[in-house]
């Protein structure tokens, strides 16, 4: 039976709890794994080439060779999370401005939580929707999944989880709930890219198409996989609130009320705001709109976005009237908070580091090239699925990705009677679908330690919608090989 519906006892489930290591510890073990790899798998290389159009270097198709091996060993192993943060020579973007801006945002979320404005507008608004708390998460999800579709929301959304999170559990939902709204609402838009710069563009412009063809069977794929979502979703949080013992995190349920609906001072219990804290909360709401403005439309990064959490952090404690003191101390102890998500971040770049230094990636691609070769087009684009599937695991960025496997699979779809259009749907959908749990894709396990969900009923939440999506992926792609 689901494991929604039928919930293990409360011992068995603690028991797992127990058992189960935490992402520190998954992810480690994973830069052993891919470690132990590079000593297995023979070494190779494409030759690469600069592309204008792409903005990067390309590899060149046919130039495969085997090189000289450089199996990692135990100080590669233990070099690889610190070169995770920071690796220049990576095609995979490096992960020091993440943590860095996990750290900002952390303070900033501190220096609100100090001023109680947060729960007092959580519970206003509660009084408000009393009723009709469902249909928050469709429109959220939408709203995320616009994001997504249109320039690849991801680590941007690590900045919202800490706000839905505490509405969806005064709503009577749950952690999980509000982690897959903000997670799988964003991913399930960039499953769907329509014009996604880092994913459809790039992939696109590798492959030598415009970036528009194919895009109609990308937008099936997009409102039919929301639709799918949302109402998983919105049928989980209503058996939650029917009966909470029926939550996939219910053992944690009572700690997750302390942690993110627990407020300071004299007006623990309003529900009333004040002059002062709707104030803040104006502050707080421009800050995010400023964000989603500066990313979509002035190429603003981490370093841009970390200054305006550090800016707005300033102007609300000024506002809130904290005083010197316990504004830097909030701060400090908001940023503590998200530390260990910071760690994560590193932690999961440094299995593609690994990967990288040992010179298995060209020749897990050249595999890949050679089992696609002489297949009929719905073998093809089903297999070519399932390899980037398997790649993903490896390199869960789009835009990685795109670099490393557009140029090689994309024009051996010219052979199998298919267009690259389809090639490039396939590689974006298979991405999107694994960093929906990826565990070496630092915006999974980053929500996921933000949202304290521990990754096992992360997957024990969401298995069934991975079979639904997939089973719908496939069948879309193959009528998209077929006509």
């Amino acid at each position: 039976m689901n494991s929604q519906s039928d919930p293990k006892p409360a011992d068995a489930e603690a028991a797992l709890a127990t058992r189960f290591p935490t992402a520190y510890t998954i992810l480690f073990l994973l830069i052993i794994f891919v470690a132990a790899l590079t000593w297995i798998i023979p070494a190779g290389q494409y030759e690469r080439m600069m592309s204008e159009e792409v903005g990067r270097e390309i590899a060149v198709a046919g130039t495969y060779t085997e090189v000289a091996p450089n199996p990692q060993g135990f100080v590669d192993v233990m070099l690889a999370p610190t070169a995770g943060f920071y690796d220049p020579d990576s095609y995979v973007a490096n992960a020091i401005d993440v943590a860095l801006f996990v750290l900002f945002l952390g303070g900033f979320l501190g220096v609100v939580n100090a001023t109680g404005s947060i729960d007092t507008g959580i519970r206003s608004a509660m009084t408000r929707m009393k009723g009709r708390e469902i249909w928050m998460i469709p429109i959220m999800m939408s709203l995320f999944a616009l994001g997504g579709t249109t320039y690849g929301m991801a680590e941007e959304t690590l900045a919202f989880y800490a706000i839905l999170i505490p509405v969806m559990i005064a709503a009577g939902y749950d952690a999980v709930t509000g982690v897959a709204i903000i997670l799988i609402g964003a991913g399930i838009g960039v499953l769907g890219s329509t014009i996604n710069p880092f994913a459809t563009v790039i992939a696109a412009n590798a492959s030598g198409i415009p970036f528009t063809d194919g895009i109609w069977l990308r937008l099936v794929i997009l409102l039919g996989g929301l639709a799918i979502c949302a109402a998983y979703i919105m049928r989980y949080a209503q058996r939650v609130k029917d009966d909470p013992a029926r939550s996939i995190v219910a053992k944690q349920a009572k700690a997750h009320k302390q942690i993110f609906l627990q407020s300071e001072g004299p007006d623990a219990q309003r529900s009333t705001l004040t002059t002062t804290q709707s104030v803040i909360l104006v502050v707080f709401a421009v800050t995010f709109a400023l964000m989603i403005w500066g990313v979509s439309s002035q190429g603003w990064w981490m370093a841009r976005m970390g200054a305006l959490f550090l800016g707005a952090a300033i102007v609300i404690g000024i506002i809130g009237r904290l005083g010197e003191k316990k504004l830097t101390g909030s701060f400090v102890d908001g940023a503590r908070d998200l530390l260990g998500v910071a760690l994560v971040v590193g932690l999961a770049r440094g299995i593609v580091v690994i990967m990288e230094q040992g010179l298995i990636a060209d020749t897990i691609l050249h595999s890949a090239e050679q089992s696609l070769a002489g297949l009929g087009d719905l073998a093809f684009i089903n297999l070519m699925f399932w390899i980037e599937i398997g790649m993903s695991f490896f390199v869960p960025s789009s835009s990685g990705l795109a670099v490393l496997s557009m140029p090689i699979l994309a024009p051996l779809a010219d052979f199998a009677g298919v267009g690259r259009d389809l090639v490039v749907t396939a590689y974006q959908s298979a991405n999107g679908l694994v960093n929906l749990i990826n565990p070496t894709f630092a915006v999974v396990i980053g929500g996921l330690a933000i949202g304290r969900v521990s990754y096992d009923r992360w997957i024990a939440f969401i298995w069934p919608l991975m079979l639904i999506l997939l089973v719908f992926i496939s069948a879309v792609l193959s009528l998209g090989a077929l006509l």
